[in-house]
C-alpha cells in the first residue's frame, strides 16, 4: 500500500496516495508537499509479536508475594469449557421457547452461529436492539442490530432522541440490570443474544406483532431453564473430554500453590455433584484434600451482599446436614452462606486474599468494592483478541488509522477547497481502516474491549472490578509465586507518550512511530 508524506518545515505528514494523487507525481500547495511513500516501514522490527496470549495483565499493581488465600469460582474458571456448549443451550432453549412456550415452529429452521455476537454488549428491551456501548455511554454506530439485521445509524440516533448517547438511569445498573437495558456480562449468554437475535428476526420477518419485554422474558426464561434443569449439567458429564477444556493446566496451577504454603478455597453457583465429577476429572478424587474451604450453590451475588443465609452443611452424598456451622472444615463441603458469615469463621481479609472468577459483575464487583480482596477476571477471548492485534493487518490498519487521524487534527486549519477536498478523503480512509479493523474480531460488534477508538463500557469495567486479567487460570504457571504485576503508565491526553518505553514493554497501545511522534 503506497503512501504520501506533506513537507511543511521539519515536520512530515503521511497520506493515502491513491486517491490523492498518483503514484509518479506530488502535488505542491502553499509550501505543502506530497509524495509518495511505504508506509511498511512505519512499523520496528518484531512490533507484531510484543503481546503474550498467555500473559497477564495488570490493572493494578499486586505482589503475589503477599497474597496468603487463593479463591475460585468453578464455571469458567477452574472449568473452561470448549465452544461446542454454546449450540447446545441454543437449541435447547429454542425447542423450550416452541415446546413449551409454544412459539412459532419456524424459530426451528435457525442454528447457532458462533461468530455473530460478543459479550459485553447491552440490549435495549423495549427497542429490542441489541448494541455495542463504550464507556463514555455512546452507542458505535454500526454494531446496533433489531434481530439478525444492522439498524442504520440515523435511525439510532433517532431512536435515542438525536443522539448516539445513552443516559445514565436508562443503563445497566450495578450488576449490568438496569430498568430497560441488559448488559451481557458472562459467556453462558453468547447463546442467549443469538437466540433472542433469532426469535426477533422471525417475528420481524413474518410480520408478527409481539411485546418486547415478554418476548425476552420468554428468551430469557428458557435460557434459564436449560441451567435450571441441569440439561447443561447432564451434557458435561456426558462427555468431559469434549467439553472441560485445560484440565491438566488447572490441576497444575492448585498444586503449585499448595505446595507454597497458599490456602485455597472455592465459592461456585454449582452444584456439588456437577462440581464434584468435574474437578475429579480435572484433579482426581481427592480434589477436596486441595481447598480449605468449598461452598457450592452460593447465589452469587447475593452471596456477597446477603447476611440472611446461612451455610449448611452436605453429607458425602449431598444430603443437607441441620447442625449449625461454627467453623468451615477443610475437605467438607459447604452451601448458600453469606460473605460476612465466611471473613468472620475464615479471617480472609483484605488485600491478602486473591479472587478469580470469570463474571465482572456476579464475582469480583462486591469483592474489590465492598471488601478490598484482590480480584482476578478470566477473559477467555484476551488469548484470540491478542492473536488478532499480533497480526501485521491489524498493526498497519491501526498504525494509518493514528496517523490519518493525526494529519487530520494537525490539517484541518487549513480551510481552502482542495485542502477540505483533502480532508474528506482522509476522513473517509480512516473510517473505512475503523471498519476494516472492526471487522478483524467480529464483523457485527469488533473486539470485545474497543469502540474504534474509546474502551468499550465491558472494558469500563473490566479496569474498574479486577486487578488482573488473564485468558485463562494456566497463565498462573508463567509466573513466581512471588512475582509482582505492575500496570503500564499508560499516557493521559495531557500526558507526553513514552512510545520507546511502550514499544519496549509490549504495551503500545497507540503507534506513532519515529517521524509520525510530532503529531499528537
Amino acid at each position: 500500500v503506497g503512501g504520501q508524506r506533506f513537507q511543511d518545515g521539519k515536520r512530515n505528514f503521511l497520506g493515502k496516495s491513491s486517491d490523492i494523487a498518483r503514484r509518479d507525481r506530488g502535488i505542491s500547495r502553499g509550501g505543502l508537499r506530497l509524495e509518495v511513500r511505504s508506509w511498511a516501514n512505519l512499523l520496528p522490527p518484531e512490533v507484531c509479536s510484543l503481546l503474550n496470549p498467555a500473559a497477564i495483565y495488570a490493572n493494578n499493581e499486586i505482589s503475589l508475594r503477599d497474597v496468603e488465600v487463593y479463591g475460585f469460582d468453578y464455571d469458567y474458571t477452574l472449568a473452561q469449557y470448549a465452544d461446542a456448549l454454546h449450540p447446545e443451550i441454543f437449541t435447547a432453549a429454542r425447542d423450550i421457547l416452541i415446546e413449551h412456550y409454544k412459539y412459532p415452529e419456524g424459530i426451528r429452521k435457525y442454528d447457532y452461529n458462533p461468530s455473530f455476537a460478543i459479550r459485553g454488549l447491552h440490549y435495549d428491551i423495549q427497542k429490542s436492539l441489541l448494541m455495542k456501548i463504550d464507556a463514555f455511554h455512546y452507542v458505535q454506530l454500526g454494531t446496533a442490530y433489531r434481530g439478525l439485521q444492522p439498524v442504520p445509524d440515523e435511525e439510532v440516533i433517532d431512536l435515542y432522541g438525536g443522539t448516539q448517547h445513552i443516559p445514565l438511569y436508562q443503563m445497566s445498573g450495578f450488576y449490568g440490570k438496569g430498568p430497560s437495558i441488559k448488559q451481557f456480562m458472562d459467556i453462558f449468554s453468547l447463546p442467549e443474544m443469538a437466540l433472542l437475535s433469532c426469535v426477533v428476526d422471525h417475528f420481524l420477518g413474518h410480520g408478527l406483532e409481539f411485546d418486547q419485554a415478554h418476548l425476552y422474558k420468554d428468551v430469557t426464561d428458557a435460557i434459564r431453564d436449560v441451567h435450571v434443569k441441569g440439561l447443561m449439567y447432564q451434557w458435561i458429564e456426558r462427555d468431559m473430554e469434549k467439553y472441560i477444556l485445560r484440565g491438566d493446566e488447572t490441576f497444575a496451577v492448585l498444586s503449585r500453590l499448595v505446595a507454597h504454603g497458599k490456602q485455597l478455597f472455592l465459592i461456585t453457583n454449582s452444584p456439588f455433584s456437577f462440581v464434584d465429577k468435574g474437578m475429579r476429572h480435572m484433579v482426581g478424587p481427592d480434589w477436596r484434600q486441595l481447598f480449605d474451604v468449598v461452598i457450592v450453590q452460593a447465589d452469587k451475588p447475593s452471596f456477597f451482599t446477603d447476611r440472611r443465609k446461612p451455610f449448611r452443611k452436605l453429607d458425602e452424598k449431598g444430603s443437607l446436614q441441620w447442625d449449625r456451622i461454627t467453623r468451615l472444615e477443610k475437605g467438607k463441603i459447604y452451601r448458600q452462606g453469606n460473605l460476612f458469615d465466611f471473613l468472620r469463621l475464615t479471617e480472609w481479609r483484605g488485600p491478602r486474599v486473591l479472587y478469580f472468577g470469570d463474571h465482572l459483575y456476579s464475582d469480583l464487583a462486591d469483592l474489590m468494592l465492598r471488601h478490598g480482596w484482590r480480584t482476578g477476571a478470566i477473559i477467555p477471548e484476551l488469548e484470540r483478541e491478542i492473536r488478532i492485534i499480533n497480526t501485521e493487518q491489524y498493526m498497519h490498519s491501526l498504525t494509518w488509522q493514528q496517523a490519518l487521524t493525526g494529519l487530520l487534527e494537525r490539517m484541518q486549519t487549513y480551510q481552502d477547497a482542495e485542502s477540505r477536498q483533502v480532508l474528506a478523503a482522509w476522513m473517509k480512509e480512516r473510517q473505512e481502516l475503523r471498519c476494516i479493523t472492526k471487522a478483524l474480531f467480529n464483523a457485527q460488534f469488533g473486539s470485545i474491549f474497543r469502540t474504534f477508538h474509546n474502551p468499550t463500557y465491558f472494558s469500563r469495567r473490566l479496569v474498574r472490578f479486577s486487578d488482573l486479567y488473564m485468558a485463562s487460570l494456566s497463565c498462573l504457571l508463567n509466573y513466581r509465586v512471588d512475582f509482582t504485576f505492575y500496570p503500564r503508565r499508560t499516557p493521559l491526553q495531557h500526558e507526553a507518550p513514552l512510545w520507546m518505553d511502550q514499544l519496549c514493554t509490549g504495551c503500545m497501545k497507540t503507534p506513532f512511530l519515529g517521524d509520525m511522534a510530532h503529531i499528537r
